[in-house]
């Protein structure tokens, strides 16, 4: 065996550094690795390479799947990969020729395999990955193997069918007939995949199919009836419960994991003849069949509420799920289209367009990255590095593609206009880069990364993202001082003397516009709203505390804003913000699709939360900027317990809420139970499984606290130094414990450990705080010593330091320590 440590990385994993240094083999996604591979000199931001990833540097072959994907939406991201991968491979070549290191002049460090469907243009690919196909010595063109579509281990069988039609929905139901005919004619007792564009259109084409099976009196059922009825009654989806006893099988992104593997599994072991899909099946899962069927070559796009054609790509992928080895002499791949592009896509399917760039509308992000990570410095870098890039490649070769003005009547016109080309792009790059204050450019045409710019990078997200969150963290500040609540007004005194408590109307209305402001950015600008989903969004708006905008403070506590225009109910923002509301509040959804859509919103929801609160911390200098950083991490308790902001804490355990009302009654919090007595909690009502529930959750303590004070003669600048033990004793995670009672293994719990000043409400600074059970850690907190003098009170000088959780609500602590440094 070979014994290698392979490692998965995609947005569901997450692994410490050392973890991914010690890994011998990386899958990832390219989003992943595009974030990863940008620390390949340290951290973002940093000086030192030793804290980042920079065992990028030892990378030494990367294989790149589908890489004829550089022609998509996604494609970008596969570009900045390759040309960062290539651009450390030759650094790290001269470093080593500096050395006297002679053995890597022939070859780069780093080896780039690129798979591919047939494209038209290899030789523009194999060039940009470093294959040398210009050379007439031996070995060149070494690495280049490029094949006919028709090239395949099953030869395929196609049949091109054009129909008649403007409107999509019709002309899709005139094709269920065809399909039906198709089946019965190619392959009336083999598998069939039927791809369609929607999860509408799977179970309506299954439905057409079941009728004119029972014309026929005939079955797509591979087993008994009994057995297809006992599988299809442990099912969830009704539809999918129906058609799976008439041996067709539905599958689509809408429908649980489970009943996807259901099918899947009936469908390999031949139980189920036919199987209806949305196109995403073909990339995601290995399921062959004898005949497939493309109904329809368009799907409704969200983001421009109108049905466009699928890439060519994507309906190759999908013929080529027709014919399995080891089974067919051939596969049989039907496809139906409209009528006036049948001649196209004859044309195209077997003799593709070439692979084009799509760096173009991502190309702000990209340059940023690498300003961001100190690969370029000035202007002429910015152009140096885009020539790396399959963009600047492609606009040589095809240049009216990319918009390119060629003079003709010039001599060398087509390279000069090709560099103005280029270094246009970056000057434009770089104009929209500083409007959004991700950049500066400086006269001598130098360039140097923001706080906004690095955050953009470190985070992943669009860099008009930074500024709106900027912007929203100041609306959010200013809001909480105008609301006239401080983080002292809170009503109910926590049974701990150290136990901290926010307002409960501070609180709700600060998550609420923290909330608003994440989802109103620019990454959720493409989360579809379908057909009629704007009427959806009113009435689910009807139902949730907020409904589409910030709620409203005043003295009788928040109430929901309604001063907003109608039309916003159709935007995606909005969507995004109502679908969070719906999760905090476990509201039902009206739709199945709302629940993909939820997850997705759900998914990134960390990560620009994060990134927030790192652009945040530019302002900790503004009053208010202490409990602003807090209510960052009351947030995360909100997505994680998801309880409403402002409400008891008790309220997250769910075995508590018909009693939470008669336990206030008697003045009992959370700490309050974790506190008690054996005797006590006897008394409290509560059953022995709700107070051991209680009390196994984290309890956490802070101790030893010492304050230190150090002058930098450098700098003249004067430090203190907050030092104390955290200890937490035991743990239980009200997150897993929430996620229908899905326990996992423990890893741990994380806090916030944050100091403010005891007036202006500044925050001094902070440190995360990872800690497993039955542990102590001592904790370095380092702070302005002359901020904190001069904003604290007058009773000899205090700071203010606040332990936060990031998975439960309610046990949050604050303490007062002195400025004595003799103590």
């Amino acid at each position: 065996p070979l014994n290698w440590k392979v490692l998965e990385m995609s947005g569901d994993t997450h692994h410490d550094k050392k973890t991914l240094r010690d890994a011998d083999v990386l899958v990832a996604t390219p989003e992943k690795y595009d974030l990863i591979s940008r620390g390949w000199r340290g951290e973002i931001g940093s000086a030192g390479s030793s804290s980042g990833k920079d065992f990028i540097k030892d990378v030494r072959l990367l294989i790149i799947d589908e890489i004829h994907l550089l022609g998509e939406e996604r494609g970008a991201v596969l570009e900045a990969i390759v040309s960062r991968t290539r651009f450390i491979s030759r650094l790290i070549d001269a470093e080593r020729q500096e050395s006297g290191d002679t053995s890597s002049q022939k070859y780069e460090s780093t080896r780039i395999v690129g798979l591919s469907t047939a494209v038209a243009n290899p030789y523009d690919l194999a060039d940009w990955i470093g294959i040398d196909v210009d050379g007439i010595q031996h070995g060149a063109k070494i690495g280049l193997y490029n094949f006919r579509p028709s090239v395949r281990p099953i030869p395929m069988e196609v049949h091109m069918s054009g129909f008649a039609g403007r409107h999509y929905c019709p002309r899709m139901a005139t094709m269920n007939k065809p399909c039906y005919a198709a089946i019965k004619e190619h392959s009336p007792s083999k598998p069939v995949i039927i791809f369609v564009a929607s999860r509408r259109q799977t179970r309506l084409t299954a439905l057409d199919l079941i009728s004119y099976a029972a014309s026929d009196f005939s079955t797509f059922l591979g087993c008994s009836d009994e057995y297809a009825a006992s599988v299809a009654s442990t099912l969830s989806d009704a539809s999918l419960r129906h058609t799976l006893s008439f041996g067709i099988g539905l599958h689509h992104a809408g429908l649980p994991s489970s009943d996807r593997e259901v099918v899947e599994t009936m469908f390999l072991n031949g139980d189920i003849q036919v199987l209806v899909a949305t196109a995403t099946l073909a990339w995601g899962v290995n399921l062959p069949a004898h005949l497939v069927i493309v109904k329809g070559t368009e799907f409704f796009d969200g983001k421009e509420s109108r049905y466009v054609d699928y890439p060519v790509t994507d309906v190759l992928q999908m013929m080529g799920r027709a014919g399995r080895p080891q089974f067919d002499t051939k596969g049989v791949a039907c496809v139906f289209v409209e009528e006036s592009k049948k001649n196209f896509y004859k044309k195209f399917l077997y003799h593709p367009l070439p692979v084009e760039s799509c760096l173009g509308p991502r190309m702000a992000e990209n340059l940023n990255a690498e300003i961001a990570i100190g690969t370029v410095t000035s202007v002429d870098d910015c152009v140096g590095y885009l020539d790396w890039t399959f963009f600047a490649r492609r606009a040589r070769m095809n240049p009216s593609f990319y918009g390119v003005i060629v003079d003709k009547e010039k001599k060398n016109s087509g390279s000069d206009d090709i560099s103005e080309f280029l270094n246009d792009t970056v000057l434009k790059c770089l104009d929209e880069l500083s409007e959004n204050q991700c950049v500066l450019c400086y006269d001598d045409g130098f360039v140097e990364p923001t706080h906004l710019g690095i955050a953009c990078s470190k985070y992943y997200i669009n860099h008009k993202t930074p500024q709106q969150m900027q912007k929203g963290a100041r609306d959010t500040r200013k809001l909480m001082k105008l609301s006239g609540l401080t983080s002292n007004d809170c009503p109910s005194k926590p049974a701990d003397k150290n136990g901290f408590l926010f307002n409960p109307d501070l609180e709700e209305v600060s998550v609420a516009s923290i909330l608003y402001t994440l989802v109103h950015t620019h990454e959720f600008a493409e989360l579809p709203v379908r057909h009629t989903e704007d009427q959806l969004n009113a009435d689910l708006s009807e139902d949730l505390p907020w409904g589409g905008m910030v709620p409203l403070v005043g003295e009788r506590g928040v109430k929901k804003n309604l001063n907003y225009d109608d039309d916003i109910m159709a935007e995606p923002f909005t969507k995004g913000y109502l679908l969070i509301q719906a999760n905090i509040t476990r509201s039902k959804l009206p739709i199945t699709d709302y629940i993909n859509d939820m997850r997705s919103v759900l998914d990134q929801l960390p990560r620009l939360l994060a990134a927030m609160e790192s652009i945040a911390l530019n302002d900790m200098a503004t009053d208010g900027s202490f409990d602003l950083f807090c209510m960052f991490a009351i947030t995360r308790q909100v997505i994680a317990t998801r309880t409403m902001p402002g409400v008891d804490a008790l309220f997250q355990i769910s075995i508590l809420k018909e009693k939470v009302d008669r336990l206030k009654k008697r003045g009992l919090d959370l700490r309050g139970i974790m506190l008690m007595g054996d005797k006590e909690a006897a008394k409290s009502g509560l059953s022995n499984k709700q107070v051991s529930f209680i009390k196994a959750m984290p309890s956490f303590s802070v101790y030893k606290t010492t304050v230190t004070f150090k002058s930098d003669k450098t700098s003249g600048k004067s430090r203190g130094i907050l030092e104390f033990e955290f200890s937490l004793e035991k743990m239980r995670n009200i997150r897993r414990e929430n996620n229908n009672g899905r326990r996992g293994k423990d890893r741990g719990s994380s806090f916030v450990a944050a100091i403010g000043t005891a007036n202006n409400n500044l925050l001094l600074g902070h440190k995360s705080i990872m800690i497993s059970p039955s542990n102590t850690r001592t904790i370095n907190i380092e702070f302005d010593w002359n901020v904190a003098t001069s904003c604290s009170d007058t009773n000899g000088g205090h700071i203010r330091l606040r332990i936060l959780s990031s998975d439960v609500r309610g046990l949050d602590l604050e303490y007062f320590v002195p400025l004595d440094t003799t103590k």
